[in-house]
């Protein structure tokens, strides 16, 4: 999972496709449970923070170490991840409950390939991925998430290649943690994420991902080209480099037949910062 070797190319591993449908519900669901993503892009949470009953989230968080009672209250707190501004560190510092949320990923590996994995599975992953982001946002919780490597439990996810809804909402509900880690370019978060395979798993995603998948996978790429290391790791040989150029040229052809203003932006700003390193002109 880990690649620390700077001169090795990119590369992934392919998981198998599969066919499933998923009701209206569940679908809804899903888009609550990524709403934040639009925030990443505008700077500020989606919704203005409103009253809640600290009780009853005291509670849903306790419930969350009792398997019998946690998929209700992932839920519940997924709802309001939003409007509690200190939900993050108390989902921290609760005891149990971060292993509890990492349990629900896990579990979730063994229907992954083969790809069968349910919409109802794809619902309560992801309620349980929506609490992670939050703890990725906050500037409280941001470096203790990174010191324990959980984005790591997360890359299994990014490896699929299913089209059916239940994979892409999971993809995508993944991306939004890792977009959540590196909206506040911070050093650190940088460094981390290129030990890892994270830009070849968005460069794929960037190739054959839906619309939403490709444009957060376009801005966590951005993201790490805007560090200065992340362009001199890209840019440190001709292979990365292409590579990185090859698919955001597809994209733009892809994008001159299905047009995206939001996408494009993204693509744009990765080609610009790309040009400020001086291996581009020779390229």
């Amino acid at each position: 999972m880990m690649s620390g070797n700077s001169g090795q190319d990119f590369s992934t591993q392919p998981i198998g496709t599969m066919s499933m449908t998923m009701t209206h519900g569940a679908i809804t669901q899903h888009r609550d449970n990524i709403g934040s993503t639009g925030s990443m892009f505008s700077g500020g949470p989606a919704q203005i923070p409103q009253a809640v009953d600290r009780e009853k989230i005291y509670e849903w968080i306790n419930q969350l170490s009792n398997p019998s009672t946690r998929e209700a209250a992932l839920l519940e707190l997924s709802k309001k991840r939003e409007v509690v501004l200190d939900l993050a560190p108390m989902l921290w510092y609760t005891f149990g409950t971060m292993a509890s949320l990492l349990q629900e990923i896990v579990a979730i590996y063994p229907y992954i390939n083969p790809p069968t994995l349910t919409h109802q599975q794809s619902n309560r992953v992801c309620n349980a991925l929506a609490l992670l982001q939050t703890v990725a946002s906050h500037n409280e919780t941001r470096s203790m998430f990174l010191l324990a490597h959980i984005p790591l439990f997360l890359y299994p996810f990014l490896h699929t290649v299913s089209k059916t809804r239940p994979f892409e909402y999971l993809r995508l509900t993944s991306l939004g943690v890792i977009g959540a880690l590196v909206k506040n370019d911070e050093q650190d978060v940088i460094n981390f994420l290129l030990t890892t395979e994270i830009i070849p798993l968005c460069l794929r995603i960037m190739e054959s991902g839906n619309e939403l998948s490709k444009t957060v996978a376009t801005f966590i790429l951005q993201k790490i080209l805007l560090d200065e290391s992340g362009l001199n790791y890209i840019c440190q040989t001709y292979d990365r480099f292409s590579h990185v150029a090859m698919i955001l040229g597809k994209m733009v052809l892809s994008l001159a037949k299905e047009p995206s203003a939001r996408l494009l932006k993204h693509v744009v700003r990765c080609y610009l910062r790309l040009s400020d390193n001086s291996r581009y002109e020779l390229a």
